[in-house]
């Protein structure tokens, strides 16, 4: 039976440090891995500014990574619409998604500082909580939604090209409007946010495809692109996508909690390992190859949706587990850190084939600080320290934690793998982004 592991302190007590004693502490701190959620001063304040504000939300069912993604995209549409004007990235709050399934645990109006350094983003482009929003703004008020859509007749005649055109609807919109001619909607879980206007708009191309629409015909001053995810990569895999990429540093007491449970569990250390960190995500230059990993293997072996879903590249239980053994043969290892999201029918199964393996299982005190969202970037920072990896197909899941390990300094070949389906022989691996500086 796997042994339930916990980490060194509890995150209780690291938050405690937080709410006394860590508020003033600088970047890079010792105190400053502590300060959970906690807002930080905004560098955009709207007073004296023509500042306008860029809001997204992305389509329900999507989950946790894949938003990741589009904060990319959003970015760089950002960056094409400040060389025209002062724009301000305002961060959707997270909650509520398919993958949060933790019972009675309270996941909605997450501010980005629960999981990521606001810090880091800032170094990047102008960025500012939901909440610091509604306080610039004078209230929860936002003046412009455009709901992005595909064009109805797809393709004109087979041809694809890059355009803009305000249309009608196609799909009932989630707005509706209020006694008082408001619009209701979601917003991230915010009740008393209203919107002023709903267009719809079908958008075809890159990101920044909307920046000249958003210039030229859109006045308002705060403005939200739902459906953000329609829009594609304006550089995929280029300089533009990795400095956004890399400014995503996890939050502090993620990282601290994460190297914890390596040093205590996994024999696994920054030193040992040689994957030096710096707070500074502009000074990570680590060269391909350099990182060496702690002694374990590192899996995300994802189950639920996936095992329909993706019936034939996903490997039964028998079959990953055939697949860890011979890894960690090959690679002379003897633990195996296991990310996954099997249900607990399938967990015993895992355990007893694999007694060896070892995961992250936070106590429901500290999954409740946590959330989901947290336990999942525990698991992705582990996963990313590992002498080898191995993903699941096609999972945005694994796919960021193949970034985190190029930024590392990773070699690819310990990187860029994933499980075979029970049915194929071979299967084709994961393409490998190279990072770009």
């Amino acid at each position: 039976m796997a042994e339930r592991k916990q980490p060194v302190l509890s995150v209780s007590a690291l938050l405690f440090c937080s709410a006394l004693f860590c508020s003033g502490a600088a970047l890079g701190s010792e105190h400053d891995a502590f300060r959970a959620g906690s807002p930080t001063s905004s560098p955009v304040a709207a007073t004296a500014r023509d500042v306008r504000y860029l809001l997204y939300d992305v389509n329900p069912p999507e989950g946790f990574n894949l938003r990741r993604d589009v904060y990319i995209r959003m970015a760089s549409l950002l960056k094409t619409l400040r060389k025209q004007g002062d724009w301000v990235l305002v961060l959707p709050p997270w909650g509520r998604l398919y993958h949060w399934q933790s019972p009675d645990v309270h996941q909605v109006r997450i501010p980005w500082a629960e999981f990521f350094s606001l810090t880091s983003l800032q170094t990047n482009v102008p960025v500012i909580e939901y909440e610091e929003f509604i306080a610039e703004s004078g209230g929860p008020f936002i003046d412009q939604v455009l709901v992005l859509q595909n064009y109805a007749e797809g393709w004109t005649e087979g041809k694809w090209e890059e355009k803009v055109d305000e249309r009608p609807c196609i799909d009932r919109l989630m707005y509706t409007k209020d006694k008082q001619g408001y619009y209701r909607g979601w917003f991230w879980g915010y009740e008393e946010t209203r919107a002023l206007n709903v267009t719809c708009l079908s958008a075809q191309g890159h990101a920044s495809i909307l920046a000249p629409f958003l210039q030229e015909n859109i006045t308002a001053i705060s403005v939200l692109l739902d459906r953000a995810e329609t829009v594609l990569h304006d550089h995929y895999a280029g300089k533009d996508y990795w400095d956004t990429r890399r400014s995503m540093v996890f939050a502090k007491h993620l990282r601290v909690i994460g190297d914890q449970f390596r040093a205590k569990y996994l024999d696994s250390t920054d030193e040992m390992d040689h994957t030096p960190y710096s707070e500074d995500w502009t000074r990570m230059r680590a060269k391909l190859g350099s990182a060496k990993g702690g002694p374990y293997l590192g899996i995300h072996l994802r189950r639920k949706d996936f095992i329909w879903g993706h019936r034939d590249d996903v490997p039964s239980l028998k079959g990953a587990v055939k697949k860890i053994r011979s890894l960690m043969k090959k690679n002379k290892l003897e633990k195996v850190f296991v990310a996954t999201d099997a249900d607990e029918e399938e967990m015993a199964k895992l355990r007893k084939m694999l007694p060896e393996m070892v995961r992250y299982e936070p106590s429901w005190e500290d999954l409740e600080l946590l959330k989901d969202g947290g336990v999942a970037i525990v698991d992705q920072w582990i996963c990313a320290h590992a002498r080898y990896f191995i993903g699941t197909s096609v999972s945005t899941f694994s796919f960021r934690i193949h970034e985190e390990r190029e930024i590392l300094g990773f070699d690819p070949k310990t990187t860029y793998n994933r499980f075979c389906g029970d049915s194929e022989k071979e299967c084709e691996q994961p393409t490998h982004w190279k990072i770009v500086y």
